[in-house]
């Protein structure tokens, strides 16, 4: 064997040292993981929560689905003017503000709960307030996250981000259906608020790690550019790149497919149609996270993957094959374990799909861009909370969820045809 060739094995970094470059070679990375990672607990539990409140109020699967509009109308809507903010202001600022704002609204939600006063026109004011401000702190998140992943840590980054995150899923939502289930829903809405807190301690430390860098982005103030120009400039990047553009028109179509049915249908399908205990359904959620988890090590074990096209659309196909069996599932242990291949198909999808952004969009560009592919991706959810909801209470739960998987499924296999996708490295 070459000398060469026995020093590059000797040398190469094992999974563990891979997973820890992160931490060793990035101030900022530990206090923007961890940051995320406490907000993403609070919302984790209030994810579980949620519907099974709604559901408790109304049992109506038209009104989960119209709550879920209200919150992704506000969000979709301030995401054009988001990305002109994002790639002007300090983006750390961004984030601290809407967590602070975010901490107010799940607070009052908290208060109202535990008062029983939380009736569903409060709820979806509330609602359509904490969706205008994640549209305003998801593409600040994700300019931040591009610029602190750099090309050297970034599949690692991504990986154990996600791993993380995905990690959090077996608890919070496990934690969020034991709360509805034995106390209330307003303390799982209180630790949520109480997690805001912790986050904005996170950036805050955040924010002196990247110093004059997170400042930069200030400078350009002194440009006066409009946002429809950002908004066209964001365009023109991603019309450069055919995965990039050909993916966000696809999944306008397929999120509403397996959006609706994850966010209306399965809370419908394990509390009303099967009657079963709320936990039960925390339970598939954290399974889910448990799927993803495996997805997430299996693509950070290796610090490059080719046919990054056919691995992404691939485990969206997984997805969708998970969520249409699910209306067949005959018992909660099958539906958990269907719940938790979903989870493994849709992490492949993201984590290529992340990575992919941040090698091809220029950093003084990503809120843009990253607004784009959010609004791309959510323009037509609240459409299609309403639709699938509606179709619910029309045909039926489990042939509405037969139906929207169905659809998803030939939607990815029609994009797989197409060379660019099948392709793309």
């Amino acid at each position: 064997m070459p000398l060469e060739t026995v020093t590059s094995k000797q040398s190469a970094p094992g999974p563990l040292r891979r997973f820890a470059a992160p931490f060793a070679q990035s101030r900022a990375f530990p206090f923007l993981w961890l940051g995320h990672l406490i907000s993403f607990l609070g919302s984790s539990i209030t994810m579980v929560i949620l519907p099974v409140l709604v559901y408790s109020l109304t049992g109506s699967t038209t009104t989960m689905g119209i709550v879920m509009a209200v919150y992704m109308l506000p969000n979709v809507l301030m995401l054009p003017f988001a990305g002109h903010i994002v790639d002007r202001v300090d983006r750390v600022k961004i984030m601290l503000l809407a967590d602070i704002l975010r901490f107010l609204i799940m607070t009052g939600t908290a208060v109202l709960a535990l008062a029983d006063l939380l009736s569903i026109p409060l709820l979806l004011v509330l609602v359509g307030g904490y969706g205008m401000l994640d549209g305003l702190f998801q593409p600040a998140y994700a300019a931040v996250r591009a610029s602190v992943f750099t090309p050297d840590i970034r599949i690692a980054a991504n990986s154990l981000s996600q791993i993380t995150t995905q990690a959090v899923r077996l608890i919070g939502p496990a934690l969020g259906g034991l709360l509805i289930t034995h106390w209330s829903a307003g303390f799982g809405f209180g630790i949520d608020a109480f997690t805001y807190l912790s986050s904005m301690v996170c950036l805050l430390y955040l924010r002196k790690a990247l110093g004059h860098r997170s400042q930069a982005k200030e400078t350009t103030l002194r440009h006066s550019v409009h946002w429809k120009d950002d908004f066209k400039e964001g365009i023109a990047i991603l019309r450069g790149h055919p995965w990039l553009w050909i993916t966000i028109l696809a999944f306008c179509f397929i999120n509403i497919c397996f959006t609706g049915v994850t966010s209306v249908l399965i809370p419908w399908l394990f509390k009303v149609h099967h009657g079963w205990e709320p936990y039960l359904y925390g339970l598939a959620v954290t399974f889910s996270g448990v799927g993803a988890i495996i997805a997430g090590l299996l693509l950070g074990m290796r610090n490059e993957w080719k046919n990054r096209g056919l691995i992404a659309y691939g485990g969206a196909l997984i997805s969708g094959l998970a969520l249409l069996s699910l209306s067949f599932a005959p018992t909660a242990g099958a539906a958990i374990a269907l719940f938790a291949l979903e989870g493994f198909g849709i992490m492949l999808f993201s984590m290529i799909w992340e990575i992919s952004l941040q090698d091809l969009v220029p950093q003084e560009a990503f809120g843009r861009v990253a607004s784009l592919d959010m609004m791309g991706s959510f323009a037509l959810l609240p459409i299609g909370y309403i639709v699938v909801g509606w179709t619910a209470d029309w045909i039926g739960g489990i042939a509405t969820i037969a139906i929207f998987a169905g659809l998803g499924i030939s939607a990815i296999l029609l994009v797989l045809c197409i060379p660019s996708i099948r392709r793309f490295q």
